[in-house]
């Protein structure tokens, strides 16, 4: 099923660069949206800079492509000419119902035919799971499984759809589910189009082994979140802080073999989570790391783990 010496191209989830408005905003409460200061055109432009081979993208994005009806066909088509122009692959990135911005929300419809519109080849998908305080041992808890079996349905809703264009939808472990919760949801839907996502650092988030996460869902796994946080223990608690990739606490060239090893898929989706330093740093301080951090992340990903294809 794999090969361990494929090539994996390399793309980048917009929300590494959310300070500059881009992926969706989160920081600062509910629906706080920082100002959108690239467009994604420009960062279609960076990318090529960088030798990316793809951008996974949100709602937020499509905002700065045009100021009326930026999810309509005619819009949508015209991002993916210019993604097609800039060599560049697109996947889509859907939330239900997002914790902290509600514009990356959609129906799985609504997210399916934006998708199909910009010619993606895939949709990602959050299930935005609301989780008893008590998060040791509450994999599958009553009040979780409740609102997994209203994502099933909706799902099982959008399959029609998804046969009809043929398009890969991959369900992640965000910050509110364990690796089995997920596996149940794609297990009970059954469907060759319908896999995983896996996010190396969200396990943290439900007190869950990242490596066990990885393994248990790699197998039937279409895309991949890849970050590389640093772990800190401190007066005020324990902390995962954003980083650039090989400079954070996980074991970067460890989880490639294992996405190359027990994985289908041909391309990692690379974020960063750079976070501000303090509530009083000024913005424009907190986007000048965030873009180094970005630069960096590339350079490492691509100069020492040999990701992406452009460059090859």
């Amino acid at each position: 099923m794999t090969d361990r010496n494929r090539p994996l191209r390399l793309g980048m989830h917009t929300y590494t660069l959310h300070f500059f408005g881009l992926g969706e905003s989160w920081g600062f409460g509910k629906d706080y949206y920082f100002e959108q200061t690239m467009s994604l055109y420009e960062l279609m432009d960076k990318a090529v800079e960088w030798e990316l081979d793809g951008l996974q993208i949100t709602k937020v994005d499509l905002l700065t492509t045009a100021e009326k009806d930026p999810f309509g066909t005619e819009n949508l088509k015209k991002v993916a000419q210019a993604a097609g122009e800039h060599g560049l692959f697109l996947e889509f990135n859907s939330s239900f119902q997002a914790g902290s911005d509600s514009r990356v929300n959609c129906t799985a419809e609504e997210a399916l035919r934006i998708g199909h519109d910009l010619d993606a080849e895939l949709v990602k998908f959050s299930l935005d799971i609301i989780r008893p305080r008590e998060l040791y041992g509450s994999c599958m808890h009553p009040d979780v499984m409740r609102q997994m079996a209203d994502r099933y349905v909706a799902f099982k809703k959008a399959v029609p759809l998804i046969e009809e264009f043929g398009m890969q939808i991959a369900i992640e472990n965000h910050t509110d589910t364990f690796a089995d919760e997920i596996l149940w949801i794609v297990d009970k839907l059954n469907h060759p189009l319908i896999g995983t996502c896996v996010d190396t650092m969200n396990p943290l988030q439900v007190i869950e082994n990242p490596y066990y996460a990885m393994e248990r869902m790699l197998p039937k796994a279409y895309c991949c979140h890849f970050s590389d946080d640093i772990i800190v223990v401190d007066p005020l608690g324990v902390h995962d802080i954003g980083a650039a990739h090989g400079q954070g606490s996980m074991d970067c060239p460890k989880m490639v073999s294992q996405i190359r090893e027990k994985s289908p898929m041909d391309k990692i989706i690379f974020e960063n989570e750079i976070a501000f330093r303090s509530m009083e740093e000024p913005i424009e301080e907190a986007r000048a790391r965030e873009l180094q951090a970005c630069e960096e992340s590339v350079r490492y990903l691509r100069d020492v783990l040999k990701l992406g294809v452009r460059n090859r």
